[in-house]
């Protein structure tokens, strides 16, 4: 019997058909497959339908994937596969490669840049300066703002990658754009240090470079440009600005006096000599480059130079100063007899320049006459009641030869002539600690700030005379009053070395260098701090760095650099001595 073909054989799969589900020869999904039935508004589920045969809605979708492909190309990663793209290419095809992407997205400034680092690359910085500024045009026309901020950050990069004519191309484009005229100066000024700070050294020259074609006749800008070169520039681009400078402001003596003194550091003397020959001419009868000379001939050993100058600048001009160094120069000779008369003749002139009293009566102690020097201080106090170190050195004179109640009297004395004077209060306290009488110290120290309660040494010292357990909270009361004062801030890297903190102790005597690199006290305590606990290269980096900052203040320190003995010494010797002298007491 003839079986009848089943219609569905040879016929294509129903739509839905699953091979491999349920048994046999069923082959099509279940219910628990398809799920429940479709609502009429249910959105249409064309997954399974024929290739031709796909929804308006589907090929929608399919567009938009497509443009946001596009839109991705578009946006920063575009312009980088352009960039990239030229940074594999030979350097005529990279020129084309650019070129190309200027075409296809004119608002990008990074392809200028590129641009522009090529040809430097090449050789063909001519083309530098031409490729930025139509690089500020075109960007222009194509309505794109010229951010400021934006372009210095990429000079910046520029200078960091090394494309020196690039970087300063693009500060010179950029460095005036929405600048008022009366601000240029200010804000270029700090434009340069923020250079500096980010180390980004050629923006930073190059800023200077256009300040100064601005602004020819400004002292201030050719300074700030002279400390750049001698921080970070070499003794020939100092010397080179210094030429330029002195030629647009003559009758600026710190210019000639810098330019003198590069030359004689490199050991030209007769270079500086004739440096100082002509800042002579240009300001007659001044009195720092009469001394500037007379320096440069003492340095040297040139001693009758210096006389014979010396004796020039006391009949043409004549000030107290000269006639001080005029002392000076003799007393270190040991002329002591010639040091006397100079002195007397000069206190006739000036008997109000506390300093020639104060020479008259160490020349005096350094005799032993101690009656003379105490008549000299006397006298020296009656024409400057206001000078704290003469008050100092007849209190000390007195403690010297054995009467602490005279010199208890003369601090009372000077303390009601001169209120609130930090360094006489100090004194003070030192003295009766001296006399060991600690419970008066630490009552004074607490009259003293009550007097002067935003003094930094007298702060620095009450933290040392606190036992060792209070020393902690008496430096963050010091901190509080005076967050940045220097003293306190040595004070406090003291008391962390004193509790061997000594990376902290180290990164708070680096903060108190930085705030005030003038302090001597504060290198010669890193120094010896270093000596101990650094490293051979941290000495010497802190040895150098003292070098380089010159420091002549501090109370350890001009004890030592204005010691008649050391008159010849130089910074890095001094350095050594002061840290010598320092004992680890506290």
């Amino acid at each position: 019997m003839n079986k009848k073909k089943k219609p569905f054989l040879g016929m294509p799969a129903p739509l839905g058909y699953v091979p491999g589900l349920g048994r046999g020869a069923t082959g099509f999904t279940t219910r628990s497959d398809i799920g429940p039935a479709r609502d009429a508004n249910d959105p249409v589920d064309d997954r399974h339908a024929p290739p031709g045969k796909r929804t308006v809605g589907d090929q929608m979708k399919k567009n938009q994937a497509a443009d946001d492909d596009d839109e991705d190309l578009n946006d920063t990663n575009y312009d980088e596969l352009w960039l990239a793209l030229a940074r594999l290419e030979t350097y005529e095809n990279a020129r084309k490669v650019l070129n190309k992407a200027r075409e296809n997205i004119p608002t990008d400034r990074h392809i200028w840049i590129t641009a522009a680092k090529l040809e430097e690359a090449n050789g063909n910085t001519q083309m530098v300066e031409k490729i930025i500024d139509r690089a500020i045009t075109s960007l222009r026309a194509n309505g794109v703002e010229i951010n400021r901020e934006q372009w210095i950050q990429d000079a910046e990069e520029c200078d960091r990658a090394g494309s020196v004519a690039t970087c300063q191309a693009v500060m010179r484009a950029v460095i005036g754009i929405g600048i008022e005229e009366e601000d240029r100066k200010h804000t270029w000024m700090e434009d340069a240090d923020s250079c500096v700070a980010h180390n980004a050294l050629e923006c930073a020259r190059a800023i200077y470079a256009y300040a100064l074609q601005v602004f020819p006749s400004k002292k201030s800008v050719w300074l700030r440009a002279a400390y750049f070169e001698k921080n970070h520039g070499t003794r020939e681009s100092l010397e080179a600005l210094l030429q330029r400078a002195v030629a647009h402001c003559p009758k600026a003596e710190v210019l000639w006096l810098m330019g003198a003194k590069s030359k004689w550091l490199a050991g030209d003397v007769p270079a500086a000599r004739s440096i100082l020959a002509l800042a002579f001419q240009a300001n007659p009868n001044s009195e720092e480059i009469w001394l500037a000379a007379v320096k440069l001939e003492s340095e040297n050993d040139e001693y009758e130079r210096a006389r014979r100058l010396l004796a020039k600048a006391r009949s043409s001009a004549p000030t107290a100063r000269v006639f001080m160094k005029s002392v000076k120069l003799e007393w270190v000779q040991d002329n002591i007899r010639a040091a006397q008369d100079l002195c007397e003749e000069a206190l006739r002139h000036y008997e109000d320049f506390p300093k020639l009293w104060m020479m008259k009566g160490q020349i005096e102690e350094q005799k032993e006459m101690m009656e003379n020097a105490r008549e000299a201080y006397n006298q020296g106090l009656k024409k400057c009641p206001h000078s704290t170190p003469l008050w100092l050195l007849l209190s000390r004179l007195e403690e010297k030869i054995g009467q602490l109640t005279r010199a208890r009297a003369i601090l009372e004395k000077s303390r009601l002539k001169n209120p609130k004077n930090p360094g006489l209060w100090l004194e003070s306290v030192r003295l009766e600690y001296r006399a060991g009488l600690k419970n008066i110290a630490n009552t004074l120290m607490a009259k003293a700030l009550q007097e002067c309660p935003n003094s930094g040494i007298l702060w620095s010292e009450a933290i040392f005379l606190e036992a060792r357990p209070q020393r902690r909270t008496k430096s963050v009361d010091a901190l509080k009053k005076c967050e940045h004062d220097p003293h306190v801030l040595l004070a406090v890297a003291k008391l962390f070395w004193s509790q061997r903190k000594i990376t902290k102790a180290r990164e708070w005597f680096h903060r108190t260098v930085k705030i005030d690199s003038d302090l001597g006290d504060a290198w010669a305590f890193f120094y010896k701090f270093e000596l101990q606990h650094g490293t051979e290269e941290q000495q010497e980096e802190v040895r150098k760095r003292c070098e380089s900052a010159e420091p002549r203040h501090g109370e350890l320190w001009c004890a030592v650099s204005k010691d008649i003995a050391n008159w010849q010494k130089k910074i890095g010797d001094i350095l050594r001595l002061v840290a010598g002298r320092i004992k680890n007491t506290f």
